[in-house]
């Protein structure tokens, strides 16, 4: 999982090409507590880098998971409307939410990698 890049949003994203898989880190899942609901975008809107593309809500919070890329939702995980505790069980893996065809690559450029990542989420506690 070395190509996994985060956002200081605590997204992760994983390319593959011209499409980025998004879903949130463990860190981010830890943190809302036992995911209840999840919403998702519908396939082929528009994103632009810092949009809202879902929403996730848990007993603790709603809270939003903005785009970390520009581009076109080619596809979503509707397995997770129906079974959002997913979420909490693999975060950064079958949980992913979203799958982005960019318009920008440049725009990776930005995001930490593995150790970057875990240094910021030390050092903001």
């Amino acid at each position: 999982m070395s190509n996994i890049l985060f956002t200081e949003d605590h997204e992760w994203i994983s390319v593959d090409g011209d499409v980025a898989t998004v879903g949130i880190t463990d860190h981010a899942q830890e943190q809302l507590g036992d995911v209840v609901f999840v919403e998702l975008p519908d396939v082929g809107k528009q994103v632009a880098k810092g949009d809202e593309a879902a929403v996730v809500e848990s007993v603790k919070a709603a809270s939003e998971i903005f785009a970390p890329l520009t581009g076109e939702i080619v596809e979503t995980n509707g397995d997770l409307e129906g079974e959002p505790t997913k979420v909490n069980q693999d975060a950064e893996g079958s949980a992913w939410f979203v799958k982005i065809k960019l318009s920008d690559k440049s725009e990776l450029e930005g995001l930490m990698d593995a150790a970057a990542y875990k240094a910021f989420v030390e050092t903001s506690g």
